[in-house]
């Protein structure tokens, strides 16, 4: 039997769509959203009805019509803390992904929960989620901050980064827990993950602190120098975390987070361009070189995701200093809507057990 699955990714201004017939896309399409026929809405989760509906209205345009589903998954937000893989989406995740205090903020992504379980209820079809950014499969020791009072936490790009881990294993003729790999996602963050044999035991936060600098996010500083910037008076928490997380990084340097233009500099003989842009990949392979060490040596790929590997200068930069450790693979760009209707799929085949959310 094939099984027709729905997927759904929201951003800040768009929601991205796509339909599945097995692994074969049906049709894929991005809605987009003026911030200003969003803004009567008030919250990010009461948008829910009104993209709803966009959803199904774009599923009829292409020749989609909503009682052909077999199953809804929406993209993951900040939930609680749970392990990798397909998650049913019941009224209690639904209850947390309203609760900012969890996160300290609510992210569009969240809406993904609540715009499938809507479409899925009306047409009693189950609804899930995949690997939401939240996946924690840490070991014990890599919680270990350097002070009590912290944690490390995972958050990270989990689902491009776990699904592509499950292709790497099939391209190597083996199953998903038969082989360790390092997964790094590069896009507006960057996230490098140490996987053993399909468990992601250690991975920067690709959001706030740890790891390398992205094109947007100042990924790890040195704590002294950061403490007099917090306490200098010229930042509240709201205005330091903003910059930190959204114009750091290679954007705080160069005024951009474009790739092409950034290229375009180093193509014109622009040397601090090119200097800045060297110094993230040399932080990258330095990550990647702590992932290997996590993984004691024994790593069978490494796989680079993401829209900067489309710049070759970057991919080069990275396998010069890291490729001494295991072979590269590249795959430009994402799979995430892919990753999110193969979940649904490989439930509904009976290849996997959808979880029960455990709050």
């Amino acid at each position: 039997m094939i099984y027709r699955v729905l997927a759904i990714n929201p951003g800040s201004t768009s929601t991205k769509i796509a339909v599945y017939d097995d692994i074969n896309p049906v049709f894929e399409k991005t809605l987009r959203h003026d911030p200003a026929e969003l803004e009567p809405f008030g919250g990010i989760i009461e948008q829910y009805e009104f993209r709803k509906n966009l959803v199904l209205e774009a599923m009829r345009e292409n020749g989609v019509e909503p009682n052909t589903l077999h199953a809804a998954v929406g993209r993951g937000g900040l939930l609680r803390s749970v392990p990798g893989g397909t998650w049913k989406i019941s009224q209690n995740m639904l209850r947390d992904l309203k609760d900012p205090n969890l996160w300290g903020r609510i992210h569009a992504s969240n809406l993904g929960s609540f715009i499938a379980k809507a479409i899925a209820d009306e047409l009693s079809i189950p609804a899930f989620i995949v690997d939401p950014v939240v996946v924690d499969e840490f070991d014990d020791i890599a919680r270990i901050s350097g002070i009590p009072e912290i944690e490390r936490k995972s958050l990270f790009h989990a689902l491009n980064i776990r699904y592509l881990h499950r292709l790497v294993a099939a391209e190597q003729g083996k199953s998903f827990d038969q082989i360790n790999t390092i997964g790094v996602h590069m896009g507006g963050g960057i996230s490098v993950a140490a996987i053993k044999q399909g468990r992601v035991v250690d991975v920067n936060n690709a959001l706030l602190g740890m790891g390398p600098f992205s094109p947007q996010r100042a990924g790890a500083l040195p704590i002294g120098d950061l403490l007099d910037m917090a306490f200098s008076g010229e930042w509240d928490k709201k205005k330091l975390t903003s910059y930190l997380t959204k114009t750091a990084g290679l954007m705080a340097y160069l005024g951009t987070d474009s790739g092409i233009e950034i290229n375009k500099r180093i193509n014109a003989g622009d040397q601090y361009a090119a200097k800045i842009q060297d110094a993230m990949c040399y932080q990258v392979a330095k990550e990647i070189g702590a992932s290997a060490a996590v993984l004691e040596g024994k790593v069978d790929v490494i796989f680079l995701s993401g829209g900067l590997v489309y710049n070759h200068s970057i991919v080069d930069s990275i396998q010069k200093r890291a490729g001494f450790i295991a072979p590269f693979v590249l795959y430009p760009g994402e799979k995430e809507m892919e990753a999110l209707s193969q979940g649904g799929v490989r439930v509904l085949k009976g290849e996997e057990e959808a979880k029960d959310y455990p709050y």
